[in-house]
């Protein structure tokens, strides 16, 4: 299913449809954006607590973004969109087929974008999944956490869409660099790069959360 994506860059019109709604229908004001690097391989790893989170982050990244994306999206009318903008499905019950697409996409030197909750939720970034570190420490890339805040309110669903004009934070942090070292296993160092993306990502969100008017929904 995921045969291709790593060949093609994100088509520009995936950005502009992103920047149209990050800009025109919400209102995203971004900052940390100078903490991604230009260039080579980067993972953006974002709290997530919403449906739109992935089209905000495809908006608002300052480079292209191949974003892995639960597989049951790819069907109704956004499944031919996501599958033209280089979206990167993903079966969450394993998802090793997606995985090995990313790790493509970072060895040829592009950015790949990863909710390492897995699930939409709370976004407080209490836990995470393995596949975020194995792509960091496979491809060789560092980790930009990505604090996004506002696209859920508490009382709203999951799949809730941000009304117009609606106020949204995004904000970038320093990237993590993660890797093993000298007599380090590469499950030690998988381990140890998912401890550190976690807790980088969650101070963040926790950071920016206490410098902003946005809260985390509490249910």
């Amino acid at each position: 299913m995921t045969r291709g994506y790593a060949e093609r860059p994100v088509p520009g019109w995936a950005r502009a449809i992103g920047r149209t709604l990050a800009h025109g229908v919400w209102d995203a004001r971004v900052v940390g954006a100078e903490h991604v690097p230009a260039t080579g391989p980067v993972l953006f790893a974002a709290n997530h607590t919403s449906v739109v989170d992935g089209p905000l982050l495809e908006g608002v990244t300052p480079r292209p973004v191949h974003i892995l994306v639960k597989e049951e999206m790819f069907t109704g009318p956004f499944a031919g969109i996501l599958r033209a903008s280089g979206q990167i499905p993903v079966d969450r019950s394993g998802g090793r087929e997606a995985l090995a697409t990313a790790l493509k996409v970072l060895q040829r030197g592009d950015a790949v974008g990863v909710f390492p909750e897995g699930n939409r939720g709370r976004g407080d970034a209490a836990s995470a999944r393995a596949g975020v570190a194995w792509l960091a420490v496979n491809g060789s890339a560092p980790v930009v956490p990505v604090a996004v805040l506002g696209t859920r309110r508490t009382g709203e669903s999951v799949g809730h869409v941000p009304g117009f004009r609606r106020r949204l934070h995004v904000e970038f942090g320093e990237p993590v660099h993660v890797g093993r070292t000298e007599g380090m296993s590469r499950r030690e160092a998988t381990s140890a790069a998912i401890e550190a993306i976690r807790e980088a990502l969650s101070a963040l969100v926790a950071d920016a959360q206490a410098r902003t008017r946005f809260t985390l929904p509490t249910d």
